[in-house]
């Protein structure tokens, strides 16, 4: 489990940014599916985690309930690198 680590220490790369701003994540949104979301194991060797937050807002011109929130993350000398960020709306 990545509490372990210091949630300082998580960096969010540019293309997870830009995934942010197209998909409508927040940064404290992956902060908290890192430090408590679901653990699941991703493609080439590293991790995500899957959260869900209550939204009941607009999107996409649709109001949803729920937003779930799934960021990637590789891990890399102590550090968290967010690689990509995944959400859903439902």
């Amino acid at each position: 489990r990545l509490s372990v680590y210091d949630m300082s220490n998580i960096r969010i790369s540019k293309h997870a940014r830009e995934q942010m701003v197209e998909r409508g994540v927040r940064e404290e949104e992956i902060i908290e599916a890192i430090r408590s979301g679901e653990e699941l194991p991703a493609r080439r060797n590293r991790k995500k985690f899957r959260k869900n937050f209550s939204y009941c807002k607009e999107w996409g011109g649709k109001v949803y309930k729920t937003k779930q929130v799934v960021p990637v993350i590789a891990e890399e000398k102590g550090s968290i690198i967010v690689v990509t960020v995944l959400s859903f709306y439902f």
